[in-house]
């Protein structure tokens, strides 16, 4: 072989060198710009219970694409986290319900303007121990049970006539839950004002903020009753009650609650600041995931019900994503 085609071959084997590390390189550069563009900050999310494993799938979820982003959730309770919300403490208030007028002022008046965006369903179950007789009950029953005039019974034939004569221990959120909210205002509210009576619970039952408490709580009891969000009871041990809301008694599942046939459903909500958003792009794009992916995979991996695709639509049109 002469030194020029020796020469040649080695120039052409040094240009394929270059070209495939060069090609190499391209790929990293891009690899790193599809996962991660670099945004960086923090977000800041507390309120319902119910509403915080959504939220927190979605972090997880969203932390996959952006890990410059620390997302951090807690879940005292509805009424707990719009009191942070309002008071600017907070980037997001989940919720499992909508905001009060007297929130919604503590908000104006700190200068905190909000967006209410919709992301998925549940049903409050009534529950009792997997032992219990009980199949199904009216809101009139549960009214005498949990309502202020059932203060003091010890039996549930003692709170209703209607009941078996046995005794009654009652386990539920307590004061500071969107579900506490949302089940005296769904089952307790019409008929306290029927009878002339403030619409709240009886005062001698055992609350909790903990849903895992409360489920505790009913199994500890053959004869116990209580309440939690449907997602929590679905798959715990616990007898899931019938409840008849004037139309025939409807057990709590998946169809029924995303029709509303079941009569304990309820929207669940997060709030955003929208001041909070405009200087935050971490929070802007946190949100953005949330309406997008959030809404098609976390609502459902974490036993609610999604929305519907139409509703879907209308919460993005809404957000501007």
């Amino acid at each position: 072989m002469t030194r020029g085609i020796r020469r040649l071959l080695q120039l052409l084997a040094l240009m394929m060198t270059l070209s495939l590390v060069a090609a190499a390189c391209g790929s990293d550069s891009d690899d790193t710009a599809t996962d991660d563009s670099g945004l960086t900050g923090d977000v800041f999310i507390s309120g319902s219970s119910t509403v915080a494993p959504i939220s927190t799938r979605v972090a997880e979820l969203f932390e996959d694409v952006e890990p410059g982003v620390r997302v951090d959730v807690e879940g005292p309770g509805t009424g707990d986290g719009f009191k942070k919300f309002c008071s600017g403490e907070t980037d997001i208030s989940d919720a499992s319900r909508q905001i009060k007028d007297a929130e919604a002022e503590d908000c104006a008046a700190n200068g905190i303007e909000f967006t209410e965006i919709l992301v998925g369903i549940d049903g409050i179950a009534v529950m009792s121990n997997s032992n219990s007789p009980i199949e199904c009950l009216t809101f009139e029953n549960l009214f005498n049970l949990i309502g202020p005039n059932g203060e003091g019974a010890s039996t549930w034939a003692a709170a209703d006539s209607s009941l078996p004569d046995a005794p009654l221990d009652i386990f539920g959120p307590g004061a500071e839950s969107g579900t506490y909210d949302s089940f005296i205002e769904i089952v307790l509210e019409d008929l306290a004002e029927e009878a002339g009576v403030e619409a709240t619970t009886r005062t001698d039952y055992n609350p909790s903020a903990e849903d895992n408490l409360i489920l505790q709580g009913i199994q500890s009891s053959d004869t116990s009753l209580g309440w939690v969000g449907f997602a929590f009871a679905e798959s715990a041990d616990v007898k899931l009650i019938e409840v008849d809301g004037g139309d025939g008694c409807i057990a709590p599942n998946a169809d029924t609650i995303a029709s509303n046939e079941y009569p304990i459903s309820r929207n669940l909500y997060i709030y955003v600041n929208d001041g909070k958003a405009a200087e935050n792009p971490a929070l802007q794009a946190y949100v953005d995931f949330y309406v997008a992916d959030g809404l098609d995979i976390a609502v459902g991996e974490v036993g609610y019900v999604p929305l519907a695709d139409d509703s879907k639509a209308e919460v993005r049109a809404a957000w501007g994503s």
